[in-house]
């Protein structure tokens, strides 16, 4: 197996993975139908930068230490769950509140940090990417290959292919923005994606290793 062949068989798997609804399409979903396109675009990448930090770690051998050790994970896991649940949370509660005024600049800016960090997080506290890649790794890795740089290139497409379904979701948010972006619909919108972060807090909570 070739460097090559490895990558673009990675990429069906990588694929398969990215298509599949989860917390990441929900959060950029959200993202587009509440804020803005590059909010939307900021969690993308939030949650690229997740998937590339795992990738690099992964093939470091680092987060052997998740499969080895049952504690770490169940820690990692927990940690995750309590954050997709009060994400969730949070969601929820402020679609209950009442309209308020125009974000100042400084709200705005602040907000979009947030809208990279909530998508940086949520993959980082998430150990089933890391074990994920744990697994991948060794597959897709042709013999006298590097593995760190081998590991590094894996996740380069994972973030390529994350990066081309964020670009189809937010233009398909886009498109259906004249129905979508109205307070009533966004409040909504908030309250469902809070609630499928809460279901998938649970689910991981509950999940064993």
């Amino acid at each position: 197996m070739t460097v090559t062949s490895a990558l673009l068989s990675f990429a069906v798997v990588a694929l398969l993975l990215t298509l599949v609804p989860g917390v990441d399409t929900a959060l950029i979903l959200r993202s587009a139908v509440a804020r803005n396109k590059t909010d939307a675009l900021l969690a993308a990448l939030g949650i690229c930068t997740g998937v590339l930090v795992w990738g690099v770690v992964a093939a470091a051998g680092a987060s052997a230490i998740l499969a080895a050790s049952q504690l770490a994970y169940q820690i990692l896991t927990y940690a995750g769950a309590a954050y997709l649940v009060f994400l969730g949370g949070q969601m929820i509660y402020r679609s209950l509140r009442h309209k308020e005024s125009a974000p100042t600049r400084m709200e705005v800016a602040a907000n979009k940090w947030r809208a990279f960090g909530t998508g940086f997080i949520t993959n980082l506290l998430n150990p089933k990417i890391g074990v994920f890649y744990i697994a991948v790794i060794p597959q897709f890795t042709p013999t006298g290959a590097n593995a760190l740089l081998m590991g590094m290139a894996l996740a380069a497409v994972h973030v390529v292919l994350t990066l081309a379904w964020a670009g189809v979701l937010i233009l398909g948010a886009s498109l259906a923005g004249k129905w979508l972006s109205t307070p009533k619909a966004v409040s909504w919108m908030d309250r469902i994606t809070g609630t499928v972060l809460i279901g998938f807090g649970v689910k991981v909570a509950l999940a064993r290793p």
